[in-house]
């Protein structure tokens, strides 16, 4: 069912809490940041650090951000840790690595406001390799269209009672965010797709081949659904 007139107005006024769990960011910190600053004084940014053994947390701070250290490691950790202080209606946490579309404050309450209770972005990486291409167009069309998942690399924004309701994020090494998506998929909740795209980092493919590292992240999601043990899942993705 749409919204009525009055449910859109107020969910234009709803706050936003962006969380961003950073770990030995120090190189990449700074430029991210910025593309922060058109929306700094509009919601709510909290960063979330892992315990960095660089200077990621002080270049937040001198950025004029605000900064927190999780109690415990790991992304999981640390963005539920994010949502626990977060004081906002809706919840979007973005990588590190990830640079946001142009307004994506509008851009997420209007896909809510479609009726969803969670979403996420378009993705586009940073290479212009065909393959890379190829691996957006899946992810858009495929995974997120289709089957209602969503990686935290296309940036999940969610409803913060839907967020609690779920239990937040499993502790788990990996696969956070894939198991956020199929837990939201099993409450009924169908994924808004915002316009714009999230463009974030093809690093991790361009360094373990782009092949290589997809097939390999296929054949951990096929292993995570139907249940191997979780630290052997990370193990093997650790050792790629």
């Amino acid at each position: 069912m749409s919204p009525n007139r009055h449910e859109r107005d107020s969910l234009d006024k709803t706050a936003i809490s962006v969380i961003v769990p950073v770990y030995n960011e120090s190189a990449n910190i700074g430029a991210f940041l910025e593309h922060l600053l058109p929306i700094k004084n509009h919601c709510e940014i909290i960063i979330v650090d892992g315990g960095s053994g660089d200077n990621t947390a002080a270049q937040v701070q001198q950025k004029g951000f605000f900064v927190t250290r999780s109690p415990e490691k790991g992304r999981a950790n640390q963005m539920n840790h994010g949502a626990a202080l977060a004081g906002g209606d809706i919840l979007w946490f973005l990588h590190a690595d990830s640079i946001p579309p142009a307004d994506p404050l509008s851009k997420i309450r209007s896909a809510l406001a479609k009726g969803y209770d969670i979403g996420c972005f378009p993705i586009r990486f940073d290479s212009r390799h065909p393959l890379m291409f190829i691996f957006s167009f899946l992810s858009n069309n495929l995974r997120a269209r289709l089957f209602n998942i969503a990686f935290g690399d296309q940036g999940i924004f969610l409803r913060k009672t839907l967020f609690t309701k779920l239990g937040g994020y499993a502790t788990i090494p990996l696969m956070e965010d894939y198991k956020l998506s199929l837990d939201a998929r099993a409450a009924g909740c169908r994924l808004a797709l915002a316009k714009g795209k999230i463009t974030t980092s093809a690093r991790r493919y361009c360094k373990y081949g782009m092949l290589k590292t997809m097939w390999l992240m296929q054949g951990l999601q096929r292993r995570f659904c139907r249940g191997d043990d979780i630290e052997e899942i990370a193990r093997a993705y650790d050792a790629r």
